[in-house]
């Protein structure tokens, strides 16, 4: 099987019939800071040394572990671990069999469901983030955050809360998430750009839902820039990341967050020694944005480039293998306008030389709409200066996504048939109601279709009203424990009902 590129959170799905494998490439961008509230964040933890000074190898080999000990007890209280919901309606009102993989808390106590008749099909995803706002602001991927109907964020303290989206930016892969907290530790940001190859990272996340999980390795390159995945350099180490591990934080070694860990290359979906991290000083550009504005405003040249090497460079008549060779430009684009066109070899701008072609994406998505800019371009043997005026990005088309509706009033969100007699002798049961659909604070507990509901706290289910009258009797805010059985294992799961009950129509 040939080696691919996964977003390691999105590889953690469970649909219709099967957990299902998904892949994802990001593309990605830039743009403008973030600011934490500095009346309410904490002052940030004085750095911690992940690594001792050069000593013998056999020296530095036993002197490393205390250093990882001192970065995890001080900055793992930062990292929280996500869990998002999305609901797919099938066209057909026709009844089918579902079998949904229950979240890693709630599959540790109880076993795989059996069938029942449903008409949802739920696709879960575990991730990772990194609190950067002691108000609830979390830096995570984009790519496990877009198109939700829930999110779940649970803090390193074992603390749940609801999590609403502020935005996402596919092209950078990074999303922000917002909950209702404060005074939260905050992660500590460093600076992507002093990373060097051979630094030592660590990272610290939930890979297939095991929380605060760290592991540790080096960069092995920075500035990574690869097909299909945009024109921003990512930190390419060889720290092992997984599934559930996306939007985990990249630490450097003295426990500042340099990166947010978003790909992996693999053949087999597992970490095979080559992970990818969008550099944390480019994250935090787009989360200011998002945070300000919901979106990314970017510049726009409307044309795409490929690295010029010495063979290219040779065929264009060029010097030297420098710059950034034009392979397409976009019509009624500002690069059209401008008179730029393919094999066009861009050499510096501004009067400043290109050492790189991503050199020049990059510094075109930090400058706002309306700039304009010289560019020295090398065309047929000779050099000429053309002038540029960015406009704002086009809006991408929109989104026909539409979160599902919640479709039961009980402010749990089950709906629950009873179950007959033949069903409670086969389960062997004499209590119990059967739950055909889960939605709401009752599915995001780990609740599914094919689930018995046993009991309400201590008192037995027998009938549906049973059922609502315990929830009747419940004031709003307050916590249930539902006594569920799946595979004739049973187990309590508190549910919370919602501060604000809907009425029954």
């Amino acid at each position: 099987m040939s080696a691919r590129l996964f977003c390691a959170g999105a590889m953690h799905r469970a649909t219709r019939l099967a957990c299902v494998l998904a892949t994802s490439t990001c593309l990605l961008g830039a743009c403008a800071a973030v600011g934490s509230d500095a009346s309410s964040a904490p002052s940030p933890a004085p750095p911690v040394a992940l690594v001792p000074a050069p000593a013998p190898a056999l020296q530095r080999a036993a002197s490393v572990a205390p250093g990882f000990s001192s970065l995890v007890a001080s900055r793992s209280a930062s990292v929280v671990d996500i869990s998002t919901l999305r609901v797919g309606r099938d066209e057909s009102l026709e009844s089918i069999e579902l079998e949904i993989a229950p979240e890693h808390d709630f599959a540790d106590r109880l076993a795989w469901p059996f069938a029942a008749s449903a008409r949802i099909s739920q696709i879960r995803d575990l991730a990772s983030g990194v609190i950067i706002d002691s108000s609830g602001l979390i830096l995570t991927s984009a790519h496990v955050v877009t198109n939700l109907d829930e999110a779940q964020v649970r803090l390193d303290d074992g603390r749940r809360f609801a999590a609403r989206v502020v935005g996402v930016d596919k092209r950078t892969d990074v999303g922000l998430l917002k909950i209702d907290a404060t005074a939260l530790p905050v992660a500590v940001i460093g600076d992507s750009s002093t990373l060097e190859a051979g630094d030592w990272v660590a990272a610290i996340g939930a890979p297939f839902g095991f929380h605060g999980s760290v592991t540790a390795g080096v960069v092995s390159a920075v500035d990574r820039v690869m097909g299909g995945a945009g024109d921003i350099p990512f930190i390419q180490t060889d720290v092992a990341i997984n599934p559930g591990s996306s939007g985990s934080p990249l630490f450097n070694s003295r426990g500042e967050v340099v990166g947010i860990n978003s790909m992996i290359y693999s053949g087999s979906g597992g970490c095979m020694g080559l992970s990818f991290a969008v550099p944390i000083n480019l994250a935090m550009r787009v989360a200011g944005q998002l945070r300000e504005h919901g979106a990314v405003r970017r510049a726009y040249l409307g044309a795409m480039f490929q690295e010029m090497t010495p063979a290219l460079a040779q065929s264009f008549e060029l010097p030297s293998a420098t710059g950034a060779l034009v392979v397409r430009v976009e019509a009624d684009s500002p690069a059209q306008a401008a008179g730029l066109a393919p094999g066009d070899a861009v050499l510096s701008l501004d009067g400043k030389p290109l050492a790189h072609f991503a050199d020049l994406p990059q510094q075109i998505a930090q400058r706002p709409p309306g700039s304009r800019m010289q560019l020295d371009v090398w065309r047929r043997g000779t050099r000429r200066m053309l002038q540029v005026s960015l406009r704002a990005q086009p809006a991408p088309p929109e989104s026909h996504f539409t979160p599902a509706a919640s479709e039961w009033n009980d402010g749990l969100g089950l709906s629950l048939g009873e179950l007959s007699p033949v069903q409670r002798l086969q389960l062997r049961v004499d209590s119990g109601l059967l739950v055909r659909e889960s939605s709401g604070p009752a599915r995001s507990e780990g609740i599914r279709a094919g689930d018995i509901v046993v009991a309400l706290n201590t008192v037995k289910l027998h009938r549906v009203d049973d059922f609502a009258r315990g929830l009747a009797q419940t004031a709003p805010g307050k916590t249930v424990a539902l006594l569920v059985m799946r595979d004739r294992r049973l187990a309590y799961v508190a549910v919370r009902l919602p501060s604000a009950r809907r009425e029954p129509s």
